[in-house]
């Protein structure tokens, strides 16, 4: 159902709407989406984006960690402009979505499926990019009955360092994970993101992306960020800690892959960064499903569809046609 709240923090603009206290707030090929709503997803408040004609067949997409529903402001329009309804939500703990006391693998895929069902009973189209892409894998396996067709963009987890171990050394392992990410927790529960000018936040966030161009990560942190009286902070829960988003690790979302029965698109970016899983082409191809379709692409990192947006548009539409 959806839902407003008076006391949520400041959100980025809508395409029709001025920059934020004056912040020159455009970049070339980029475009805020055209509508915003709340959503409740199990009692947690849920930030919604939506870009092209509400009428229009729903094509869900799902951000990466660390990330928010603006980063698709460069492909959503692409897609949009080609017929497309592009939805995209704040994760819980991200953007301008609220945070929880805690995380789950599982929670993320509710969220999901309560975004899904304010757009229609019929299954369509999910699209996700690295912690997105390992997410709509899940999605699809669980819910097959809601997934039309799959497009992951480099959000496959390389199970080259998931040891081959018996299941009883897993369970273990499992345990580990989990009270790993409970201490963590714990001892996070107080913490708050360090403050920084729009330039020192960009600066920060081009070390962990940098092969991304330093204007659009400037463009990003208004949206993705709040200014407060000491300065700008990214709207990310301090609480989540990089690879992990509840106890779970990456490499078990691979093993999802090969069950999928919808139309499946898994694209790689070939150069290897920070951000990326290391994941090779001999990692995804023996795991493709019946019909799977995998292109590596040269010259380009971990986010495909902002190095090259107008390239992965044209591989969507196609598979999506």
């Amino acid at each position: 159902m959806p839902a407003t709240d008076p006391s949520a923090p400041a959100r980025a603009r809508l395409a029709s709407e001025p920059p934020p206290d004056g912040v020159d707030h455009a970049y070339p090929g980029a475009r805020r989406p055209d509508r915003h709503r709340w959503l409740e997803s199990h009692g947690l408040r849920l930030s919604v984006w939506e870009w092209g004609d509400e009428s229009a067949p729903p094509l869900l997409c799902a951000h990466g960690g660390f990330d928010f529903a603006g980063t698709f402001d460069g492909l959503a329009p692409l897609l949009a402009d080609a017929g497309w309804r592009v939805v995209s939500w704040d994760q819980r703990g991200h953007g301008d979505s609220a945070h929880p006391t805690l995380y789950s693998w599982e929670a993320d895929v509710r969220d999901a499926v309560a975004v899904m069902a304010t757009l229609g009973t019929r299954p369509m189209p999910v699209l996700g990019h690295s912690k997105g892409g390992a997410l709509i894998l899940q999605l699809a396996e669980s819910c097959p009955h809601m997934v039309s067709a799959v497009v992951n963009l480099d959000g496959l987890p390389s199970s080259r360092s998931w040891p081959d171990v018996p299941e009883h050394h897993r369970a273990r392992m499992r345990l580990k994970e989990t009270t790993s990410w409970l201490d963590h927790r714990r001892a996070a529960g107080g913490k708050t993101r360090r403050p920084g000018t729009l330039e020192e936040l960009a600066e920060r966030r081009g070390k962990m992306n940098p092969r991304l161009d330093p204007a659009w990560l400037r463009y990003l942190v208004p949206i993705g960020a709040e200014r407060s009286a000491d300065g700008w902070r990214w709207k990310i829960d301090p609480t989540l800690r990089m690879g992990g988003f509840g106890p779970w690790r990456p490499e078990w979302s691979m093993w999802r892959l090969p069950s999928l029965g919808m139309p499946t698109l898994c694209v790689l970016g070939r150069e290897i960064e920070v951000m990326g899983w290391g994941t090779l082409p001999e990692d995804v191809v023996p795991n493709l499903p019946p019909g799977g379709r995998f292109v590596g692409l040269e010259g380009v990192g971990h986010f495909v569809h902002i190095e090259q947006p107008r390239a992965i548009a044209d591989l969507v539409l196609e598979h999506l046609s």
